[in-house]
């Protein structure tokens, strides 16, 4: 690892008085989490159910073909197991100092919370909360709820109250982000000094225009290949970004 990055960044996080962290896919891959397009994620794990991601996690499939929908969505999504990495944990340790103000994320693992961070923009939704799409009913659920046998029909999560699908509470393709969540998203974004961008590629919309609102100082790009931002950050590393983090995290307090 390039120890005079990890400076760098270390002093740049002590000095700014707003950073935020925007983050993708590629935080949660050192939890054992597949991101879409490395050998062993969602593109080559669809190959037996007979169509593509976009078109399996879409607003048309669940519609259309529960079953297929939630078979996928189960075998693919769902890593309840999963438990935070060292990425996660530097984080929260730098909110909890005071020294991160959000976390803007891809990701629907809920990993950023399980690991004590508070102030969590989630783009696209989360795993951890599901909900009956009556809209008569409307209840809430949790992940736990929703693994149970006992409350599936097959492999379509049922609502006790009213008998109604419970869906994730996550952004599907053909669907919309929530206005809420890409407005607080912005505003943070736009009022940071300092923002790091790490484990994204930055290619995949709406949620990588969100770095046209940052207009602070230094820009920080962490991922383990080339971006099309790197020319305009002030400093780009190719490294795991839990090490990265981590021993940033470590020069940051030992100061």
């Amino acid at each position: 690892m390039n120890k005079q990055y990890v400076s760098k960044l270390a002093e740049i996080i002590k000095t700014s008085k707003s950073t935020v962290f925007f983050g993708g896919a590629g935080v949660s891959t050192e939890s054992n989490i597949p991101d879409f397009r490395s050998e062993k994620g969602l593109y080559a794990a669809h190959q037996s159910y007979g169509a593509s991601p976009e078109e399996l996690i879409n607003r048309d499939c669940y519609n259309h073909n529960p079953e297929l929908f939630f078979r996928y969505y189960m075998e693919n999504l769902i890593f309840a197991d999963a438990q935070p990495n060292a990425a996660h944990i530097a984080l929260a340790q730098l909110e909890t100092a005071g020294l991160l103000a959000a976390i803007v994320t891809q990701n629907i693992d809920g990993l950023h919370q399980a690991a004590g961070s508070k102030n969590v923009l989630e783009l696209h939704g989360s795993n951890d909360r599901w909900y009956c799409d009556s809209r008569r009913c409307g209840a809430k659920y949790n992940l736990q709820y929703t693994l149970s046998p006992d409350n599936r029909d097959g492999v379509i999560p049922k609502c006790a109250a009213c008998g109604g699908t419970v869906r994730p509470d996550v952004v599907l393709y053909g669907e919309t982000l929530d206005d809420n969540v890409v407005q607080a998203a912005v505003d943070a974004i736009n009022a940071a000094d300092c923002l790091i961008i790490g484990g994204t590629s930055l290619v995949v919309y709406p949620a990588a225009g969100l770095i046209q609102y940052f207009g602070g100082c230094n820009l920080i790009l962490i991922n383990k290949s080339e971006t099309p931002y790197d020319s305009r950050a002030n400093l780009v590393i190719n490294e795991s970004i839990g090490a990265v983090l981590s021993a940033t995290v470590a020069e940051v307090f030992a100061n």
